[in-house]
């Protein structure tokens, strides 16, 4: 991606921020769930995040105030808005349509020229002669005029309406509150807002689709940051793996919002789809791998299990403890929950339930990719493709040297 002056500017503050807390890239990506490499390219302008939300989670861990955070997100839309611009690819001219003659033009009358002056003595031929017989009338073809046939319709369902509702007294039509909200008041907003990245790949750089096309209608690999648009181009979808990243910020500073469980829902189960792989490996990789929680959707009811991370970043391989629920947060104290969600047998779509407490109030999240759940698919048995950057062109495990 072409570096702009938005892309510059971005990047000189998320480099700002990185001077002045002092620590590694490999530090501060373990508190950001991301590897050093990629917080690197973050600071360099050769990517810009595709949310922001990673990057108010640095602005935080560096000690930035609100005005600071403020300045950042402008920066970061300025940043994304040119990144999505060097993405889309150029439109194609469409070459302008001449108004071509046509090939066989039907000759046209000849304009009447001045005929001979009318005999004033000549009966009038516009004059109807009474003796010649009446010509016969077309009859207009009848039918029911449309409006009456909609205004008919109407009444007979404005008619059925009304006896439902006479014949069904205590029936409502509208949807039932909430158990939590009392009849008549309105639901209070969430003490926290929360926001999903889902088009993450492991290490900021490895991931597989499922893909319904054939190599050649495949395009190259993208970066990271721009994989949603790759992958809604393709209609892809997450290869035995899909990685769910789920920020919660408190909206107060002092009052805290206590996570207490993550629940994984399942909602439909069928075959992996029948389609080829594709790998987006593209030789970079990370040295941390986060703790997250691991979820088996081949598992009856799938629980979100959590996982300790890794380390290798230094000489000797750490390992990051897991931490379990529960979690607080609030608005100075976010938190990231890293959700795997691993398949080898099913086409599953699933969601997940966050359960929460403050103040006295309970309640539970839906979190949705945008409305619809997620989806992964098993991919044993799969063609597995990876890109060969030098011949430009989609090639197969065999021919790379991998193996599945």
């Amino acid at each position: 991606m072409p570096k702009d002056a938005a892309v510059e500017e971005f990047a000189g503050l998320v480099r700002a921020l990185k001077a002045r807390d002092g620590r590694s890239y490999e530090a501060l990506g373990r508190r950001l769930s991301v590897s050093a490499s990629t917080l690197h390219r973050y600071c360099s302008g050769a990517t810009v995040p595709e949310e922001f939300a990673v990057v108010d989670r640095l602005a935080l861990l560096c000690g930035a105030d609100e005005e600071e955070r403020r300045a950042l997100e402008a920066a970061w839309t300025e940043a994304d808005r040119a990144r999505r611009r060097a993405a889309s690819p150029a439109p194609t001219p469409v070459p302008a349509v001449s108004a071509a003659p046509e090939s066989n033009p039907e000759p046209s009358a000849p304009e009447p020229g001045p005929g001979p002056a009318p005999d004033p003595t000549a009966p009038d031929p516009s004059a109807a002669d009474p003796s010649a017989p009446e010509a016969p009338r077309a009859r207009p073809r009848r039918g029911a005029p449309a409006p009456l046939l909609v205004a008919a319709a109407v009444a007979l369902v404005v008619l059925a309406l009304a006896a439902a509702l006479l014949g069904h007294p205590t029936r409502t039509a509208s949807a039932p509150a909430p158990a939590s909200t009392a009849p008549g008041r309105t639901a209070a907003p969430l003490p926290f807002t929360w926001s999903i990245g889902s088009q993450l790949w492991e290490g900021g750089c490895g991931h597989t689709y499922l893909v319904d096309r054939a190599p050649r209608a495949v395009a190259p690999p993208p970066v990271a940051a721009d994989s949603g648009a790759w992958a809604g181009t393709h209609g892809a979808v997450h290869g035995g793996e899909a990685l769910v990243r789920i920020t919660v910020q408190g909206r107060s500073p002092s009052d805290a919002v206590v996570l207490h469980a993550l629940h994984v829902r399942v909602v439909d189960r069928a075959a992996p789809l029948p389609w080829n792989a594709y790998r987006m490996d593209n030789g970079c990789g990370g040295a941390v791998t986060p703790r997250h929680f691991a979820v088996d959707l081949d598992r009856p009811r799938p629980l979100a299990r959590p996982v300790d991370g890794l380390d290798a970043s230094g000489a000797e391989v750490r390992k990051i403890p897991a931490v379990s629920f529960p979690y607080k947060v609030t608005s100075s104290d976010p938190e990231e929950l890293l959700v795997s969600a691993r398949t080898a047998g099913c086409d599953c779509r699933w969601y997940l339930e966050l359960e929460w407490s403050a103040g006295g109030r309970t309640g539970t999240v839906r979190i949705t990719d945008g409305g619809k759940p997620f989806r992964t698919s098993g991919t044993r048995g799969r063609p597995a493709y990876v890109h060969d950057s030098a011949e430009g062109r989609w090639i197969t495990d065999s021919d790379s040297g991998q193996t599945g």
